[in-house]
């Protein structure tokens, strides 16, 4: 069996301005570490089960170049551009596409994909490429798709929920002891008061947004499932013929046409929630999705004001905020007094500042700077 990976790294990031911009999204900032992106993250944690070489990035056109640049460890063939933003069903079919052609001596059934995210936390790698190993022997040998379900550590009202089945005795074991269970139902993002149901129950776990399937089975589940995207696959192979070890910039040639003609939807919503034989593998890695400025609270260390302080600020009497100085104080300065539960990031040629149960709205100044000034500063 030949394992791959797929990395979907085509996300804008707006809610991390102004640390994030169009060149330079979520997946490409330090954000966890000090000297490593997220994307670079994503491919080192599973470097250790899957060789780089048959490891995929895909983004968008504009992304490319950049990531090609700087990531050496990937063949630069591997980096695939989209032809247009698409939502992530057709992502994966191009996808699929992609890989079912560059190793054509294979059978479909030869080949298993693990679908990454490439800006996500997570804390305990060691144990995330065990729930990896796991979860592909279990889609290897039955056929079934599968994901992972997070333990819920809060009522988290921003992630999708997997709901396992009652009858847990129809359970598989796998080989590492992670338990691949029948999947009984997606929940979308629940209100607080259903999310605290959820985990009273103990049936429930987030959506982490990772797949595991073989090449035939994500093939045959989009053909039934979302025809619109799985009848196309053929005609992206076609065109991808010959051309998977190639280095052009941009989209495979003759790719755009076909890509244009699929919709705009998800892969939950297309294939997630309407297949059958679905299993979750769940796990308990440390993960966070780092979906806007207040993750970082989950990710670093707080003083003993409880302030989250990346970059060196000076902060007197100030309780509780999230301040980064990406500039660094050798550079500048960021000093604040008498605060409390703000987000403070300061970069050369911006600085946010807001409470934090507003940082979901930095989404609206990323809008209204692009409608005030065009794109020279988003």
């Amino acid at each position: 069996m030949q394992r791959t990976v797929l990395i979907m790294a085509g996300g804008s990031g707006e809610r991390f301005w102004p640390l994030s911009r169009r060149t330079k999204p979520k997946q490409l900032l330090k954000l966890v570490s000090p000297d490593k992106t997220m994307l670079d993250e994503a491919i080192e944690r599973v470097a250790p089960l899957i060789a780089p070489e048959h490891i995929f990035v895909i983004t968008s056109e504009a992304l490319q170049p950049i990531m090609r640049e700087n990531l050496p460890l990937l063949p630069p063939e591997n980096i695939i551009a989209e032809p247009m933003k698409r939502n992530t069903a057709p992502c994966i079919a191009l996808g699929a596409a992609y890989i079912a052609e560059r190793y054509p001596a294979l059978k479909p059934d030869e080949i298993s994909i693990a679908v990454l995210t490439a800006d996500h936390y997570i804390e305990n790698t060691e144990l995330f490429c065990a729930a990896v190993d796991a979860a592909l022997t279990h889609a290897e040998t039955t056929g079934n798709i599968v994901t992972f379900g997070v333990h819920p550590a809060r009522p988290a009202t921003g992630y999708g929920y997997i709901e396992i089945a009652a009858a847990t005795h129809e359970a598989n074991t796998t080989t590492s002891g992670l338990q691949a269970l029948p999947v009984e139902s997606f929940h979308e993002k629940p209100s607080l008061e259903t999310a605290q149901e959820f985990l009273r129950q103990g049936r429930f776990f987030w959506n982490s947004g990772m797949f595991f399937w073989r090449l035939d089975t994500i093939v045959s589940g989009l053909e039934r499932h979302l025809p619109d995207v799985g009848l196309k696959i053929k005609a992206l192979r076609t065109a991808l013929k010959g051309k998977t070890t190639e280095t052009p910039i941009g989209a495979p040639s003759g790719t755009a046409s076909v890509f244009q003609a699929m919709p705009d939807i998800s892969i939950d919503y297309g294939l997630m929630e309407r297949a059958h034989h679905v299993a979750v593998v769940c796990v308990d890695f440390g993960w966070d999705d780092v979906g806007s400025w207040d993750a970082l609270e989950r990710v670093y260390e707080p003083d003993s004001a409880g302030n989250i302080n990346v970059g060196g600020s000076l902060l007197l009497d100030s309780k509780n905020c999230i301040v980064m100085n990406s500039v660094g104080d050798d550079v500048l300065s960021v000093a604040a007094i008498g605060i409390e539960n703000l987000v403070i990031v300061a970069t050369k040629d911006g600085i946010l500042v807001c409470p934090k149960d507003r940082v979901q709205d930095v989404r609206k100044v990323v809008t209204a700077l692009r409608e005030q000034s065009g794109d020279k500063f988003v």
